[in-house]
């Protein structure tokens, strides 16, 4: 797979890591200005996470590839999002768009590497949803606030 992404936010860790994958998901947004999107259908999406660090994990990764695909890929490959607890059809910040898709992945993936001890972040989510669609998610400074430290 040969993609070219945004360069993600300057940063200043030593490492910085790129997992690419792709999953097949069904979803529909429960909205009238939706349009044809209101309708149950579905996309391949290809993603890619961007996670960065200045320490490596007893093993030597970062973070280990396969677990960031795992976390996103066996939870909803070939799945029908809005099925998902994590998605709404009631609040606008939970219809599965793929801005919402894309901030899930990342919310996904951060609590993920919270629970790291070398506390890791992933500073960007890229997700295409079609050929000449896609969404980037890149987390306020904040949100990497890790038990207030």
């Amino acid at each position: 797979m040969n993609q070219l992404y945004p360069s993600p936010p300057p940063h200043e860790s030593s490492y910085e890591l790129n997992k690419d994958f792709h999953f097949a998901a069904a979803h529909y947004v429960p909205h009238e200005e939706a349009g044809a999107c209101q309708r149950v259908h579905g996309h391949t999406y290809t993603c890619n996470v961007t996670v960065v660090g200045d320490e490596l994990d007893n093993s030597g990764f970062l973070v280990n590839f396969k677990v960031l695909k795992e976390l996103i890929h066996n939870r909803f490959d070939h799945r029908v999002l809005n099925e998902d607890e994590w998605f709404s059809d009631k609040h606008a910040d939970r219809f599965p768009t793929t801005e919402v898709v894309a901030r899930m992945v990342w919310e996904t993936i951060q609590a993920h590497l919270n629970t790291l001890p070398h506390k890791p972040s992933c500073i960007q989510v890229f997700l295409r949803e079609t050929p000449t669609s896609y969404v980037i998610y890149r987390p306020k400074k904040e949100a990497f606030a890790h038990d207030g430290k």
